[in-house]
């Protein structure tokens, strides 16, 4: 066997190794007050409109209520207002 600092001796072989996780996608779940502030919410398309005009805020499906600024597309949509668009629950925006 060569010393170890001759140039000349071969350099030794190194391995890597891959692993691959697999994850599947959760909802998540409204749990602090502050939660509401990380998605995207339904709104009644008159109320939106109202809103654009007037600046007064909307009152989302869900019920909170504020000014709307933020581009939707950028957050995931709101999963209590999902079900209440898909019938699943009731609207507690204090519109039918």
């Amino acid at each position: 066997m060569p010393p170890l600092d001759d140039p000349n001796a071969p350099e030794p072989q190194r391995q890597t190794r891959t692993a691959v996780l697999e994850r599947t996608e959760t909802l998540p779940e409204v749990a602090e007050p502050g939660d509401h502030e990380r998605f995207s919410h339904y709104v009644r398309k008159e109320k939106i409109l109202e809103s654009a005009l007037s600046g007064e805020p909307v009152t989302a499906l869900c019920g909170k209520v504020w000014v709307p600024g933020r581009d939707p597309d950028k957050f995931p949509v709101c999963p209590t207002c999902k079900e209440i668009y898909q019938g699943l629950r009731a609207p507690q925006d204090g519109g039918e």
